[in-house]
C-alpha cells in the first residue's frame, strides 16, 4: 500500500490555478485601487485580502476587517463610520468606525452583498471622496482607505433586483479576483492535507510524523469539498485527533452523519411491517387522528381544518361523515 507521510513538503498551494491567482493578486496589490474577491465560502477569501495590503504600498498602515454577515443590518452603520454619544440608544460615547480605525490602510469588508443600500451610499462617497459623517453628526471627517471586498453572492444580479447600488459595484470592481475552489486544484489537495495533518500532530503533543493510508488519500482527492479548503482542514484535523497510532486509515467527511441511522431505520421499518389484512384498519385510524388533530387546532372550525389538511372543504366533509361517530362520540 502506498503511503505518504507528513515529511513531504507542506505547501499551502502549488498547482497552477493556484500560483496563476497568487500571481494575479500580488499584481494588483501594487495598484491602489478598490478591488472585489469572489470566492465559495472556505476558499480563503480574507487570506487572501491580508495579502493584497500587506503586498501593497500600505503594507505598514492598518488592515482592518469587518464580516457583514456578523452584524445586524442596523449597526452596520455605526460600525462602519462610527458614532456620536445619544446617537441612538445604548450609544453612551463616542465611538470611531472602521472606516477611521483604517486610516492609511486597508478596509476589508467581507459579505458585502448583506450592506443595506442606505449603508452603500456612504461607502460610495467615502470610496469616491474619501470623507463620511460618524452616526449622529454633521462633522465631515477625511479619510485615506483602500477598500477590499469579497463576496459570494452573484452582485450584479442584485443591482438588477435593487438590492446593490450599480455606482458602488463599478467602484469596487476595478479589479475582480476569482479565488479558485479546491475541486478544481487538485494538485493541492494532499500538499493542505499534509499540512493541517502535520500541524495537528503537533498541537497534539505527538513526535512521530503521520501518514495517510492510500484509502483515504483516494477518498480526498475524489470528493468535491464544497466547504473548500476550510473543511478539508477540519477533516484532516478531526481525523488526526481521532488516530490512534501514525497511519490515518479512517476519515470522517461528514461529522453530522448519525451512526445509529441504520438501526433506527430498520426499527422504523419493523414498525411499519404490519399484515396485509390490517391495512384498513391502519388508515383508519391514520385518518380519524389527523381529522381529530386539525379539529382541535382549528377550534372546530371545519373550513380551516381542511386548510390545515390542505383538503377542500368536501374532502373534510367526506371525512368528517365517514368518522362522525368516532368524532363526536
Amino acid at each position: 500500500m502506498k503511503e505518504y507521510s507528513a515529511s513531504a513538503k507542506e505547501a499551502l498551494g502549488e498547482s497552477e490555478l493556484f500560483l496563476d491567482f497568487q500571481q494575479h493578486l500580488s499584481r494588483a496589490a501594487k495598484v491602489n485601487r478598490p478591488m472585489l474577491i469572489i470566492g465559495e465560502r472556505g476558499t480563503g477569501k480574507e487570506l487572501a485580502a491580508s495579502r493584497l495590503h500587506f503586498l501593497s504600498d500600505r503594507w505598514e498602515q492598518p488592515f482592518v476587517t469587518m464580516n457583514c454577515a456578523s452584524l445586524p443590518p442596523g449597526l452596520i452603520e455605526s460600525e462602519l463610520f462610527g458614532h456620536e454619544a445619544g446617537a441612538f440608544t445604548g450609544a453612551s460615547g463616542r465611538r470611531k468606525g472602521r472606516f477611521e480605525e483604517a486610516d492609511g490602510g486597508t478596509l476589508f469588508l467581507d459579505e458585502i452583498g448583506l450592506i443595506p443600500m442606505e449603508v452603500q451610499e456612504k461607502i460610495l462617497r467615502a470610496v469616491e471622496y474619501g470623507t463620511f459623517e460618524r452616526v449622529g453628526s454633521s462633522f465631515t471627517h477625511e479619510v485615506n482607505v483602500r477598500i477590499v471586498a469579497a463576496t459570494n453572492d452573484d452582485l450584479p444580479a442584485l443591482c438588477e433586483q435593487g438590492k446593490f447600488k450599480e455606482d458602488l459595484l463599478d467602484r469596487l470592481s476595478f479589479e475582480v479576483l476569482f479565488v479558485p475552489p479546491l475541486r478544481v486544484r487538485e494538485d493541492d489537495i494532499l500538499l493542505l492535507a499534509f499540512h493541517f495533518a502535520a500541524r495537528m500532530n503537533r498541537e497534539l503533543g505527538r513526535v512521530e510524523d503521520i501518514s495517510f493510508s492510500q484509502d483515504v488519500i483516494d477518498k480526498m482527492v475524489t470528493f468535491d469539498w464544497p466547504g473548500n479548503v476550510r473543511q478539508l482542514k477540519n477533516v484532516v484535523e478531526r481525523a488526526v485527533y481521532i488516530c490512534n497510532d501514525n497511519e490515518i486509515k479512517e476519515i470522517k467527511l461528514d461529522p453530522f452523519e448519525n451512526p445509529f441511522a441504520e438501526k433506527l431505520n430498520k426499527k422504523t421499518l419493523h414498525t411499519l411491517d404490519l399484515p396485509v389484512e390490517e391495512y384498513k384498519n391502519a388508515m383508519k385510524e391514520m385518518e380519524l387522528g389527523f381529522v381529530k388533530k386539525a379539529l382541535v387546532k382549528s377550534g372546530g372550525k371545519q373550513k380551516v381544518a381542511a386548510e390545515l389538511l390542505q383538503l377542500t372543504y368536501d374532502q373534510f366533509r367526506g371525512l368528517y361523515r365517514k368518522y362522525s361517530d368516532e368524532i363526536t362520540g
